[in-house]
Formats: structure tokens, C-alpha cells, sequence
């Protein structure tokens, strides 16, 4: 009665809005799209087919076609929501007390439940099952250190050289700023507000007493509010030559957009087994390989796009109710844009009473290698005279995560595991929240 209880719970857990018919990152694009057609930074004022012929030509001055280093700066923007958007974490493959069997009669191998979303070695003993259901949600606050709300991007625009252009502008044309409409930039302020649910469930079976296997299930629920306000700052000239709309004579510089938008779907699935190597009286060592697999729409911000693979040694000891652990590993990504990373987790777990446990643990991701998410470099305008526009606010910066995890564990008296838990990101680097909150149920049998 028990596990049908356990589960009707955790399937109620899982309900959802409905998935928004347009993907998310088709929205994300859109912010960057000002009047009618589909092409990014395109000028539909300047090329309206009312305005003069010389001047039409300026719409597409500024698109990601003409311009390599704008489209870079959106496709940096996207990717990187994308890779950490799904990034939700996962609990630990053990909770609970854990067993093993010395002629025919289960002994304990731990006294606490064990940490939350770190790993301890102890395995959960032959034969023995836990299901689980999280649910976790975050509101990401800020990208490398920049505010969400408060991005700003600045667009530039394409460099111009063709046959005769040295001898009528006066300068050599491969140089950014001639002619001295070149100078004109798109300045544009970025306000995004992204909110991730994740219902997850875990299901670990002890297949042998020092093997266990197990999978987990992520249901994510992903929202967007977005708006972009653009304004063509102009360099010089007698006449208008890059604007929103309007007319040569009258042109509107600024421009405003807003999406919003929500998608509810299966997350990246996660396959786990964990080995016990050896298991003395005070320290125990074990292994760990996680597999996640591209099970997660990744138009929708749902899953990462991308297989990837996690190793880990995992080192945990006991001294009465006071069990510490480490957890050392290396994690693979397949993706072109997406970086490597060498985990390190540090923690312990406290027996506070039969009936309740405290976790703390420090839990970091360290890139391995140059970003590959590269932002565009300066753009130096060298005619008329020399200046330099940074492309955006946000820094070249290595993406590495540290975060402190706190959480509790009660079981009750139908042998329920209730767990809370709060992760806080201790520094600025990559796509972060403010907080992770977490609420989980646990049943082992």
C-alpha cells in the first residue's frame, strides 16, 4: 500500500502547463527581429521601397549574414541558454539506510540517510529498491556576472570594399568606418527573465551487494519573458541612411520587442551505476558512471542537445553519526560548443536524530580548456578617427560553477523520506540563479 501511495503521489507531481506550439529559442531569436520578415537586425524602415534606392540598400547592413560578428553575439546568447538551461541537478543514486547481507541477515553499512546531491560510496545492498521524486525550481538571475534584465549588446555594422570604393571615399575601404555611414552601430538593452521547474524521478536497484543501477527521469517546465529595445545610433551624415521605420525625412531610430512563452516536456535521461571497490570499518571507496542521454528537447530549453558522460571516484568515511564523503570526477560533453569539466564535490552528512539528517556539501564544475563559447572580439573603427565599441557587457570569462548545498532529511514513520533542500551559487561565472529549491520524497524498500 505503501509504494502505490509513493507513486500516485509522485505522478501528481508531474503535472504541467501545456507546451507552447513555438520553441523557445525560435522566441529568444525573435528579440532581435524588428518589423516584418524573419532576418535578425534587419532594417525594414531603411528598406522600404518608398525610400529612395540608395538608401534601401541599407536594410541588410547590419543582419548576421553580412555581419559574422553579430550573428555570433545572438548564437553565443542562445547556445548558452540552452547548454545550462538543462542543467538541473540530479539526487544522489543512495538515501537511506543503507545494507548488506552476512549470512542471510541484512547488517547496516551507514548510520545517516546519506547527502542529497552529492554521492557517498555505500551501495544500497542486493535486492534493495528506492524511488524517488524531486521536484526542483530556479529563476536564473544572471550570465558571467551580468544581470539578465540588464544586457546590452551593441551591433556593427558591415564593412564595406568593392571595385573603385579607395577612389570615391577617399581611404582604404577595408578598413571599418569608410565610409562614414560604416560608423553607425545598433545599441540594444536586453531584459530576459527564465524560470525552470524540474520533476525528476529516480528509480536505484541494488542488483548485487556491491552494484547498484539506476535511471532518472527529469520532467522539465521551462518559461521566457523577454524584451529587447534597439536604437540605431547614428555616426554622422546629411541624410538617414539606418532606421526602424518611418522615412529618410522622419526616421524612427528605436524599436522595442517582447516574447514570452513556456514549453513542459522530457528532460535528459540519466543511467547510473555505481560499484563499491572496497569497503573498510571507517572508509569506503567507490565508482560511479552517469550517462545522460539527449532525451530533452533543446529548441525548448529542455534538455541539453547533446550526449554526455560522467565518471567519479567517490571516497566517503564514518565516524559515528559523522560521515563525511568527496567526489572527484571528469564529465564529457559531445557537444561542439559545450565544455568539458572536472567535478569536485566536498561535504558531509549528520545524524541530527533517528529521524532526521543534515547535509552540507560544496559542489563544483570546473571547465576543462579555452571557452568554446566565445563572444565576439572589439570592433575597432579606424576612419575618421579611431574608436573601439565593445560588442556587449558580458566578459570572455571561463564558465566555472561552485555552489553550496543545504538540505535535511526526515523520515517518518511509514518509512517516507522527506527531504528539503537550497543550493546557492557562490560565484558569478555561467548562467546562474539565485537559488535552487528542491523538495523531495523518498521510499525505500
Amino acid at each position: 500500500m505503501m509504494s502505490r501511495y509513493v507513486v500516485v503521489l509522485l505522478v501528481g507531481l508531474t503535472l504541467a502547463p501545456s507546451i507552447q506550439a513555438q520553441a523557445l529559442r525560435d522566441q529568444i531569436n525573435e528579440l532581435f527581429i524588428f518589423g516584418s520578415g524573419e532576418d535578425q537586425l534587419f532594417l525594414a524602415g531603411t528598406a522600404d521601397p518608398n525610400n529612395p534606392a540608395s538608401v534601401q540598400a541599407h536594410g541588410a547592413h547590419f543582419v548576421p549574414s553580412a555581419v559574422s560578428s553579430n550573428g555570433n553575439l545572438i548564437s553565443f546568447l542562445t547556445s548558452s541558454l540552452g547548454a545550462n538551461v538543462s542543467n538541473i541537478p540530479i539526487s544522489a543514486t543512495s538515501s537511506g539506510t543503507t545494507f548488506r547481507f552476512q549470512a542471510g541477515v541484512p547488517v547496516p553499512t551507514s548510520t545517516s540517510a546519506g547527502p542529497i546531491f552529492a554521492e557517498r560510496a555505500q551501495t544500497l545492498g542486493r535486492g534493495r529498491v528506492l524511488i524517488g521524486a524531486s521536484v526542483s525550481s530556479l529563476h536564473f538571475k544572471s550570465l558571467r556576472g551580468v544581470d539578465l534584465d540588464a544586457i546590452r549588446l551593441n551591433f556593427t555594422h558591415a564593412n564595406t570594399d568593392f571595385p573603385g570604393c579607395d577612389s570615391i571615399f577617399g581611404g582604404d575601404c577595408s578598413l571599418q568606418g569608410i565610409p562614414v555611414l560604416e560608423n553607425d552601430f545598433i545599441e540594444m538593452d536586453l531584459d530576459l527573465d527564465i524560470n525552470v521547474r524540474a520533476v525528476s524521478f529516480v528509480v536505484t536497484y541494488g542488483l548485487l551487494d556491491r552494484l547498484d543501477i539506476g535511471v532518472a527521469l527529469p520532467i522539465i517546465t521551462t518559461s521566457l519573458r523577454g524584451r529587447s529595445e534597439a536604437q540605431v545610433v547614428p555616426f554622422g551624415g546629411n541624410q538617414a541612411a539606418h532606421f526602424f521605420g518611418g522615412t529618410v525625412d522622419n526616421p524612427d531610430l528605436f524599436a522595442s520587442r517582447f516574447v514570452e512563452g513556456s514549453a513542459t516536456g522530457i528532460g535528459d535521461l540519466a543511467v547510473r551505476a555505481k560499484v563499491a571497490v572496497s569497503e573498510a570499518q571507517r572508509a569506503k571507496f567507490a565508482v560511479l558512471a552517469d550517462a545522460r542521454f539527449a532525451t530533452g528537447t533543446a529548441e525548448d530549453f529542455l534538455g541539453s542537445g547533446e550526449f554526455a558522460l560522467r565518471g567519479m571516484g567517490i571516497l566517503s568515511a564514518q565516524f559515528g553519526a559523522f560521515s563525511p564523503h568527496a567526489n572527484l570526477g571528469y564529465l564529457y560533453r559531445s557537444g561542439e560548443l559545450s565544455n568539458d569539466a572536472v567535478l569536485a564535490t566536498a561535504g558531509f552528512d549528520q545524524l541530527m536524530a533517528p529521524w532526521a539528517t543534515l547535509a552540507v556539501d560544496i559542489v563544483s564544475e570546473f571547465q576543462v580548456g579555452a571557452n568554446r563559447l566565445q563572444l565576439p572580439g572589439e570592433v575597432v573603427i579606424q576612419a575618421p578617427f579611431r574608436r573601439v565599441i565593445q560588442p556587449t557587457t558580458i566578459p570572455n570569462t571561463r564558465d566555472d560553477l561552485v555552489n553550496a548545498s543545504l538540505g535535511f532529511k526526515f523520515l517518518t514513520t511509514a518509512g517516507l523520506s522527506i527531504i528539503t533542500n537550497a543550493i546557492w551559487p557562490l560565484n558569478r561565472d555561467g548562467l546562474r540563479p539565485d537559488v535552487v529549491w528542491t523538495a523531495a520524497l523518498e521510499y525505500g524498500f
